[in-house]
């Protein structure tokens, strides 16, 4: 499982902005949620929109090679505003700089660092291995 969980974080080491959004789409649909891209440029701060039993929640994503800044927090609570949004949350790869998570505190924003995202992904791999060995069994 541990290999299972460094090839993961790897392969999301080398994508790029863009298709980092579209795993986390993908990510949280299999958890659940309802999610939607935005454009690239002119998203008002939110590279993604997710919903889940009628919560609306803007989420950053930054694929960096270096620590989060505290813009990328200042960028989701505008998002959050703009998009009339119940939660505002900031995912990458990496991880937060002080100020950043001092900010994201005061502002109730999310900060989904490396460790967090290796274990929502280590969650959708499990499920997806249990309900292939659940259609296994059953037959």
């Amino acid at each position: 499982m541990q290999q299972l969980r460094q090839s993961s974080i790897n392969q999301i080491d080398q994508m790029n902005g863009r298709q980092f959004e579209e795993y986390l789409s993908s990510l949280y649909q299999a958890l659940g949620y309802q999610t939607e891209v935005t454009k690239g440029s002119g998203d008002f701060g939110a590279d993604l929109v997710l919903k889940n039993n009628g919560t609306k929640i803007v989420v950053q994503a930054k694929r960096y090679k270096n620590k989060v800044g505290i813009q990328s927090v200042q960028e989701v609570v505008g998002a959050k505003r703009y998009y009339d949004a119940a939660h505002a949350w900031v995912v990458t790869n990496n991880y937060f700089t002080e100020p950043a998570r001092k900010l994201a505190h005061a502002n109730d924003v999310l900060l989904i660092d490396r460790d967090l995202l290796i274990k929502l992904n280590a969650q959708v791999n499990q499920e997806k291995i249990t309900t292939r060995a659940e259609r296994y069994t059953s037959n």
